[in-house]
């Protein structure tokens, strides 16, 4: 993968981790979190797509909006699948066990359904990543409470659809040929007319989510949307599955701010894993 590619995703990856730290400090309704930090998105989103000339053939095209459609539908169903297992299992299960499955996941069928073919250091750069990913996250059982079943379950679940959308984005912006500006533009939109009857449904509580989380709506707002859009505009340029456990080295990020910022421990551990997936960007990168 050329080292500009490379760069793009990781930039992506400390995007990502920013969104995901602000999105911790949510204090009011999480759905009318969800549904404003989307709404906010699109709104952003949409303008720039038109202004780096996405145009209004391409804006009237279906398969803009079919791809669009299908990718939101998925998205949706990552997020009520990861907010369905935080309600029904441990956290410290349900998050870890995501994010290792959804690459993995996602470098298999990226060789089986979309036929990419990786050398033979390509793969055992992304399995560095994903090994060292693993060792930051540690052992997910040791914290799962009395129902680690139901946490690995979710967790894969959540995984699985990780791996849905980033396989279907991949395949609307590399064979569709959709610019991912208006693309992910488009996919926003949709996603916030799904989330438009439950935000419709909570509206007496709106005024004062809208207050108390007004800061993390605008960090994800912006962080969100550029992450991704910078994921989907990579893979243009490498294989689905090398982006893939890329991107997911923003759990490696997070992981040491919140060892360093919220003190949980494990700091050696944790700068082993770093270690690991340093080498495995390494590798994929030469």
């Amino acid at each position: 993968m050329p080292p500009g590619t490379v760069a793009m995703v990781l930039a992506a990856a400390v995007a990502h981790a920013a969104w995901n730290l602000a999105s911790k400090f949510k204090r009011g309704d999480g759905v009318l979190f969800v549904g404003a930090y989307t709404c906010a998105s699109a709104l952003l989103c949409v303008p720039i797509s038109l202004a780096f000339g996405a145009g209004e053939q391409q804006m009237l095209d279906w398969r803009l909006w079919a791809g669009a459609t299908f990718s939101a539908v998925l998205h949706t169903a990552y997020s009520l699948t990861l907010q369905a297992g935080y309600d029904r299992a441990e956290l410290g299960v349900v998050y870890p066990v995501a994010r290792g499955t959804g690459p993995v996941l996602t470098m298999l069928f990226a060789i089986l359904l979309l036929g990419e073919r990786l050398s033979t250091d390509a793969m055992f750069g992304a399995s560095l990543v994903v090994a060292g990913i693993l060792v930051v996250t540690g052992n997910p059982l040791s914290r799962a409470g009395r129902r680690p079943v139901q946490g690995l379950i979710w967790g894969a679940a959540t995984g699985a659809t990780i791996a849905a959308y980033t396989l279907w984005d991949g395949y609307s912006v590399i064979d569709l040929n959709l610019a991912p500006v208006s693309y992910y533009a488009a996919t926003l939109l949709v996603q916030s007319l799904i989330l438009a009857p439950s935000v419709l449904h909570r509206r007496r509580r709106a005024r004062a989510a809208l207050r108390a989380d007004a800061l993390p709506i605008l960090i994800v707002a912006v962080f969100s949307p550029l992450a991704y859009i910078l994921v989907l505009t990579a893979m243009l340029k490498a294989p689905v599955a090398l982006v893939a456990p890329l991107r997911e080295s923003s759990i490696v990020i997070g992981s040491l701010v919140a060892c360093i910022w919220f003190r949980e421990g494990h700091l050696a551990r944790r700068l082993a894993g770093v270690a690991v997936v340093m080498a495995g960007i390494a590798v994929i990168s030469l």
